[in-house]
């Protein structure tokens, strides 16, 4: 990683609090341990996120998107995954920023709680390194 350190963001969908706590656990431990101040925002779902990406984009350096989208019995989970997912790569490629998505996408709670536990997948620690090493790059290549 680079020298400088990043002004990071942690955007949280809150919408299923119980998955959203040991994603931010996971996010919070991983940003600790490389010394990197961060804040957090909460939302109040996964489609929110990009938006508040998109507002706080000229203050910080990188973002953790952290959520959860558990497949239901309508459409709506395939909009919400898409279209977050979506905007999230919009942000990423059209606007240059680092952006590690955590958003989960799962067929139902169990497979979310093992994504998400610090202790098992640690899905939330995976976005901050993600964010962090597109950080790296993106100031390596004076970007």
């Amino acid at each position: 990683m680079s020298d400088a350190k990043p002004r990071v963001l942690i955007v949280e969908a809150r919408f299923y609090d119980h998955i959203a706590d040991h994603l931010v656990n996971g996010a919070e431990a991983a940003l600790k341990a490389e010394d990197i101040d961060f804040d957090r925002i909460t939302v109040p779902g996964a489609l929110e996120i990009p938006a508040v990406i998109k507002f706080a984009s000229e203050k910080y350096d990188a973002f953790v998107a952290l959520g959860c989208v558990i497949r239901g019995e309508t459409s709506h989970y395939d909009i919400v995954a898409g279209e977050s997912g979506r905007a999230i790569m919009d942000l990423t490629i059209n606007d240059g920023l680092c952006i590690g998505n955590g958003i989960l996408t799962t067929e139902n709670t169990a497979q979310a709680i093992v994504r998400a536990d610090p202790a098992q997948k640690n899905k939330g620690a995976d976005a901050v390194q993600a964010a962090l090493a597109l950080y790296a790059l993106k100031t390596e290549m004076g970007a």
